[in-house]
């Protein structure tokens, strides 16, 4: 692979910030959204939810959360390259975390849920049903993808060091 040990540094670093910023976001979710929306009538919920999940389909969090994928992928191909190198294995594990446990378990699981709730008829009884089930299981997801998103962020920060 042609990349420079300065361009693997600045990878390093735009990866462990990008790691970090998506932590930020689930944990946001994971401790104060999700509590929030819990706390609402469920077709109020449902509706906000639904809301959110359209908003969240925007050019910068997608950027954010694919762009951090894709220096992943990189990083994880580069250190096979570089076996031999100390932050080698951190990189590999932080990459496979990311990629794992942020985009396999987003694309797995937290999408799923987001588009049968799309499909939720709020003021039903099904769809309040279905909003009990999707609290609980889509912030399940979203502390997997918190936990996986920081100790990523940690791993990669101890790389550059």
């Amino acid at each position: 692979m042609g990349l420079t040990n300065s361009s693997l540094s600045t990878l390093k670093l735009v990866a462990a910030l990008g790691c970090g910023l998506i932590a930020g976001v689930f944990f946001a979710f994971s401790t104060f959204v999700m509590p929030a929306l819990a706390k609402l009538q469920p077709a109020q919920g449902i509706v906000a939810m639904k809301s959110i999940n359209i908003a969240a389909i925007n050019p910068l969090f997608m950027f954010a959360l694919f762009g951090t994928a894709a220096a992943c992928i990189v990083l994880a191909i580069a250190s096979l390259f570089k076996w031999r190198q100390p932050d080698t294995v951190f990189i590999l594990i932080s990459s496979l975390l990311y990629l794992i446990g942020v985009v396999g378990v987003t694309i797995a699981f937290n999408v799923p849920l987001n588009d049968a709730l799309a499909i939720a008829k709020p003021n039903s009884p099904e769809g309040a049903r279905f909003w009990a089930s999707y609290l609980t299981n889509w912030t399940f997801w979203n502390h997997i993808r918190t936990v996986a998103s920081l100790a990523a962020a940690t791993l990669l920060t101890m790389a550059l060091y």
